[in-house]
């Protein structure tokens, strides 16, 4: 609303007016419901998004050399369809994840957390990655189209190692989601990706032609 957005209250901000009012969100459709305006909020372009998710993994890996390292590493991984090698760098960085990050929280236990790196990283690199994806036997929880292919992900949180077939995978079918990109004639792989709340790492990453 126009109030949240016109909100100057450094102590109580709300996160999008804060995007807004620096820059890296900007106003994609203005409607006005009874007496109040309401604004639709989206990135002004690639770049800012961009830009955004690479601050944030900045703050996460606390190594600006090293993110650049990871990032390129992670493109060339894509490029070959290097699934072991997607499973490692995302394992190596998980681990690196200070202790004190899960006091007096329980972010582990919560697959918004996990998605949320995946997410940042792809979209550091300025790739078509889409979140919460809505189907109509459901809503996937990623979806990356990258080099005349479509990479679909879901994500669960466990409470030790998987045994027998991933349930995320298993999910993945289920609903059918590899139907709604079938349009595109393109490969399809279908990866499920397992965390353990006690490991706070991944435990499963299954990956499949859709």
């Amino acid at each position: 609303s126009n109030q949240v957005l016109s909100s100057f209250d450094i102590e109580d901000i709300a996160t999008e007016a804060l995007l807004f009012q620096t820059g890296y969100l900007t106003i994609k459709q203005a409607e006005r419901i009874a007496q109040q305006d309401y604004f639709h909020l989206g990135f002004p372009n690639l770049e800012v998004r961009q830009s955004l998710n690479e601050s944030l993994l900045a703050i996460l890996v606390k190594d600006k050399s090293k993110q650049a390292v990871n990032s390129a590493q992670l493109y060339r991984l894509l490029l070959k369809n290097d699934f072991e090698g997607l499973k490692q760098i995302f394992h190596a960085f998980y681990a690196s994840i200070p202790n004190n990050w899960y006091n007096s929280n329980n972010i582990q236990d919560y697959e918004g957390f996990y998605a949320s790196v995946f997410y940042s990283y792809f979209a550091a690199l300025g790739l078509d990655v889409l979140v919460e994806d809505a189907s109509n036997l459901g809503r996937l929880d990623m979806a990356l189209k990258f080099n005349q292919q479509v990479y679909l992900f879901e994500f669960k949180v466990v409470n030790s190692r998987p045994r027998g077939k991933s349930k995320a995978l298993q999910q993945l079918q289920d609903r059918h989601y590899a139907d709604k990109y079938r349009h595109l004639n393109q490969p399809i792989y279908l990866i499920g990706v397992e965390f353990s709340k006690k490991d706070r790492n991944i435990v499963g990453f299954a990956v499949e032609r859709g």
